[in-house]
């Protein structure tokens, strides 16, 4: 009987690898472009998070609610073609549910919830927010004379309009006397002109007093706002936009399978960013200005959230304004769109700075994402206890460094303390304790773990397909991925069936396996940028990538506008294809007339050099142009040129320096090769 058993058992293995390698990905595996509910491995894993934390804990729930002045029973906002920019309305599947489905990570499906509150709110007599109208909270501080200081406008012109209205339609029309900015990233300034115009905004020759008193409108920023904003976004700009699709979700739907909530807000609104050159940069701690009766001492926080940043104490509301230093949940060291990486050390003593400065007399803290926290007592912890933990990932992982452990070793082995587990406004929504103790490594450390294995790899597509000549045959080893998909090893699986994606893009099973097992670290997922990154990656293995921009943010054309001279030089050398230009070798003077600045320029083997304050008699040509003259040589446009640039000497000189130039890719493959 057992022999009878173990042939039949034998002939059933067979048939399933016959069937499974002679198959494109459907049948008796169920690989398939759908999306898929979530394993029972899933299920088990998002139900323990029951157990770990207080979901009975209503604390922040409350403060996400307090102070509601008023909210539209729906929110969509869209813009001048109609198109969907921002929308809470996509979120209402939360209020509807009465149990969290298994696709979801419970503790993130809360802070969705916590993050679908918006609406006009009260933080205390004087400060007023509007939440949920962005990524980011529209901050306003009541003046003497019934004015406002507007602090962080959004990201999106069409979104800082409508929380603008909100606030006229409940408290009235009043005047903006001044505007402050935290710090440089886009979601904190691209709405600048939802309130204000070019026109009313204070004159950046005065000093910040005569800026005040003359009935304009001062923009206030730290030291070091405007290079940080715009060499963001514009040296590595594509590709951060690109990677942020994967980290905000862009491309995917709201809901139980879908996109979520990502610790600092829903999502990223995408809809037309625009900039004001600032007027006064704030450069020391400590500095005072009063604008209509309302006092702001600023405290510097360069190298925390963001390379230029500032809180702000308020004496006489006792409320301390923090910026993105502390936001009710663990933030990045290092952001999954790519940034300069952060120092958790300085991190941490900004924040008990703070505390040594105004913690004493503080009753609110507020900030630009997420909702305030009220009380001395809770204010202090919750200001401890943030810069615990980003002093804890920092100090943690350079003693495993010293240890001798790698990246990766320290990123599986690190734990937060038990404490710091369970407090709510700590919880790993955006940051992830394993990606920040990488961001600590890299800083100290840099990419090499020390392995000369590890110095010079093999590009990825050749390292899959020397991976596929050894593994020899790939449907036994796509038999094995499945087995251990079942299994719910679905990191291990991801890996080795991406590497068959690599090696071969048209190879569709592993491209649907790669899928699944994406799909369930996503649903697994507490942080929200994790699950977006997981999903989307798990959506473009499927369907292929689209090369879809109409979900994108618009550029700026100000930001460009107001990016300098050099730093335009600096993009050029960017564009150029290295390669491409090795033969071409030439010179030329470049007269900018609008900034009555000059250079001179040699491309040569590849490479863009400039000389400021100097021109040369023996250049090739002079190019003569205002500032804008330079975007035309970027984009390549050739009319525009004609038009706005003249040329003294060669006139092939435009040609030979953009002919190099590459188009910059907004949808380059992720996922795949």
């Amino acid at each position: 009987m057992r022999n009878r058993s173990g042939t039949l058992l034998s002939i059933v293995i067979m048939l399933v690898t016959f069937v499974f390698a002679n198959s494109t990905g459907t049948g008796l595996l169920n690989l398939n472009d759908s999306q898929k509910e979530a394993t029972d491995k899933t299920a088990e894993i998002n139900r323990s998070y029951y157990s770990l934390l207080d979901f009975d804990d209503e604390t922040e729930y409350e403060f996400a609610t307090r102070g509601l002045i008023a909210a539209p029973e729906t929110l969509e906002l869209k813009d001048s073609n109609g198109r969907v920019v921002w929308s809470q309305k996509a979120y209402e599947f939360v209020d509807e549910l009465e149990t969290i489905p298994d696709t979801a990570n419970p503790s993130l499906w809360r802070d969705t919830v916590l993050n679908h509150c918006y609406g006009l709110f009260e933080v205390c007599e004087g400060i007023y927010q509007v939440r949920g109208y962005d990524l980011t909270n529209l901050t306003l501080i009541e003046t003497e004379s019934g004015g406002w200081i507007i602090f962080d406008p959004l990201m999106s012109l069409e979104c800082t309009e409508a929380a603008m209205k909100l606030v006229e339609e409940n408290l009235g029309k009043r005047p903006v006397m001044a505007i402050v900015m935290s710090h440089p990233h886009a979601d904190h300034f691209g709405g600048i002109r939802g309130v204000v115009r070019e026109e009313e905004v204070a004159d950046r020759a005065l000093s910040i007093e005569e800026q005040i008193s003359s009935g304009k409108v001062p923009i206030i920023v730290p030291e070091g706002f405007t290079e940080h904003a715009v060499s963001e976004n514009l040296f590595a700009g594509t590709a951060m936009a690109r990677r942020a699709a994967y980290q905000y979700g862009v491309f995917l739907e709201k809901g139980v399978k879908d996109s979520l909530a990502m610790g600092i807000g829903l999502a990223q609104s995408t809809g037309t960013l625009t900039f004001i050159l600032p007027t006064h940069e704030i450069k020391e701690t400590g500095e005072k200005i009063v604008v209509d009766g309302v006092e702001m001492i600023f405290q510097m926080t360069p190298g925390t959230e963001a390379p230029a940043e500032m809180n702000t104490y308020f004496p006489q509301f006792k409320a301390l304004w923090m910026a993105e230093n502390c936001t009710g949940t663990l933030h990045n060291l290092y952001t999954l769109r790519g940034a300069q990486v952060r120092d958790g050390n300085a991190w941490a003593k900004y924040i008990l700075e703070a505390i040594t400065l105004y913690g004493s007399e503080t009753e609110v803290t507020f900030q630009s994402h997420n909702w305030p926290h009220w009380g001395n007592d809770v204010v202090i912890r919750y200001m401890e206890d943030t810069a615990a933990v980003y002093k804890f990932i920092h100090d943690q992982t350079l003693m495993y460094i010293n240890l001798g452990y790698t990246s990766d070793e320290i990123s599986s082995m690190i734990r937060l303390p038990e404490y710091f587990e369970k407090v709510w406004y700590t919880r790993q929504y955006y940051g992830t304790v394993a990606h920040n103790s990488k961001a600590v490594y890299q800083k100290y450390m840099g990419w090499y773990d020390a392995n000369p294995v590890h110095l010079n790899p093999l590009d990825p597509s050749e390292r899959a397909r020397k991976f596929v000549e050894y593994l020899g045959d790939t449907d036994r080893v796509l038999e094995m991925a499945y087995s251990d998909f079942l299994a719910g090893e679905y990191q291990w699986v991801a890996e080795i069936t991406n590497i068959l994606v690599f090696a071969d893009p048209q190879n569709t099973a592993a491209r649907y396996l790669c899928a699944d097992a994406l799909e369930q670290l996503g649903y697994q997922s507490e942080s929200g940028t994790w699950r977006n990154a997981y999903l989307t990656a798990a959506l473009e293995l499927r369907i292929g990538n689209s090369k879809d921009e109409s979900k994108l943010a618009k550029g700026s054309t100000d930001i460009l506008l107001n990016t300098t001279v050099e730093m335009m030089l600096d993009y050029m050398g960017i564009l150029i294809d290295s390669n491409a230009a090795e033969d071409i070798d030439i010179t030329f003077n470049l007269v900018i007339t609008d900034t009555n600045e000059r250079y001179f320029v040699h491309l040569f083997h590849g490479v863009l050099l400039y000389y400021a304050g100097q021109t040369r008699e023996l250049a090739d040509a002079t190019l003569t142009c205002p500032k804008i003259g330079l975007l035309a040589l970027i984009n390549r446009n050739e009319a525009q040129q004609k038009l706005m640039i003249r040329v003294d000497g060669d006139g092939a000189i435009p040609m030979k320096l953009t002919q190099a130039m590459v188009a910059m890719d907004k949808t380059f493959n992720i996922v795949e090769p």
